[in-house]
């Protein structure tokens, strides 16, 4: 019965001889999603609605290398023996933490460029963030990466997952966890939480702050299932050493500014 299962194809359409594929489709709508979801909340804090594009522009491209940076460093040693490798971003090794460092730096210097708080921005967009990341993480369930590790056919079925789910869940020859659908999950929650935590009107900056801690929180256990992750020494994985820092950071970033009088304005002011 599993030798019959076919994986799900990557290609969505070709245009004569450029294959269009479903990974970049569904990258693409999460952006549009999300950036649909700033504009219109940027308008409500009385925003230009060309401020979150005018960033996407400077963003995106830093974002993917910052992330293939980050990916490289932590696998230098294939990599310094095969640096031709290194541009080959379309063979994988994109990292999600790198991502956000390139974002996180790039939104910080056109705030200042624009003369805008990074922190209204940075709030404004925290829920389009993470239901961006929510989306974008069925990109990697269509090409059967980002599994966790064997699992057998009941227990996914005792998920109560739909049957294409379990089906792409077959990978070499056994079923994994579809870790992709524990982050995506997780992801929602998260969108869901800010979403209310926008009504509260908390602090300048903190609406951010929560997303951060939000998706470490997640990300840190979630990469424990993982059988790819990118290790820093021995079974150490990267993103569990960094997911703890950003929580920590985060919190005492928190406490920090409130103490120091940088997060007396609301979310809402």
């Amino acid at each position: 019965m599993e030798s019959e299962i076919q994986p799900l194809n990557p290609v969505a359409i070709e245009l004569g001889p450029l294959p269009v594929h479903w990974y970049g489709i569904i990258i693409v709508l999460g952006i549009a999603i999300a950036l649909y979801l700033a504009m219109r909340e940027g308008q409500k804090h009385k925003l230009d609605k060309e401020i979150f594009p005018d960033l996407l522009i400077w963003a995106i491209p830093i974002s993917i290398l910052s992330a293939r940076a980050y990916y490289v460093l932590f696998q230098w040693e294939y990599y310094s023996q095969n640096p031709g490798d290194i541009i080959k971003v379309w063979e994988g090794g994109i990292a999600i933490h790198g991502a956000l460092i390139g974002a996180v730096a790039t939104a910080v210097i056109f705030a200042r460029a624009r003369g805008l708080s990074f922190w209204k921005l940075a709030d404004i967009a925290a829920p389009s963030i993470i239901l961006g990341q929510a989306i974008g993480r069925w990109g990697n369930f269509i090409n059967q990466e980002a599994y966790g590790e064997e699992v057998s056919r009941q227990f996914l079925e005792g998920l109560h997952l739909p049957q294409f789910i379990i089906d792409q869940m077959y990978i070499n020859g056994a079923y994994h966890h579809p870790t992709f659908l524990y982050e995506s999950i997780w992801n929602i929650l998260g969108f869901i939480l800010l979403i209310v935590l926008r009504k509260a009107n908390l602090r300048r900056g903190e609406l951010f702050l929560s997303y951060v801690i939000w998706y470490s929180i997640g990300r840190f256990f979630i990469e424990g299932m993982r059988t790819d992750s990118l290790m820093l020494m021995g079974s150490l994985r990267m993103a569990q050493v960094i997911s703890l820092i950003l929580i920590i950071g985060a919190i005492l970033l928190i406490i920090y500014r409130r103490k120091a009088g940088y997060a007396k304005a609301g979310y809402n002011e």
